[in-house]
């Protein structure tokens, strides 16, 4: 049994969920405002990019590990 200050992994799973998605919506941005202002190289870019889609593959192996598919 835990105690009330300990977390499950599941309640760890969530926030690191959380903070990941928030990762990602803010290099989302980061990527669009450099964009708009037209000041960033294209290697800047190719690297937000990149950095943003490994937080997408981790973001999915969260919420894959949370919400496991059931073959019926």
């Amino acid at each position: 049994m835990t105690t009330p200050t300990e977390m499950s992994h599941e309640d760890v799973l969530r926030v690191r969920l959380d903070v990941l998605k928030r990762e990602h919506r803010d290099l989302d941005d980061a990527i669009h405002a450099l964009q708009d202002r037209g000041t960033a190289d294209a290697l800047t870019l190719k690297r937000l990019k990149k950095q943003k889609l490994a937080l997408k593959d981790r973001i999915q192996r969260i919420e894959d590990e949370l919400l496991p598919d059931i073959i019926a």
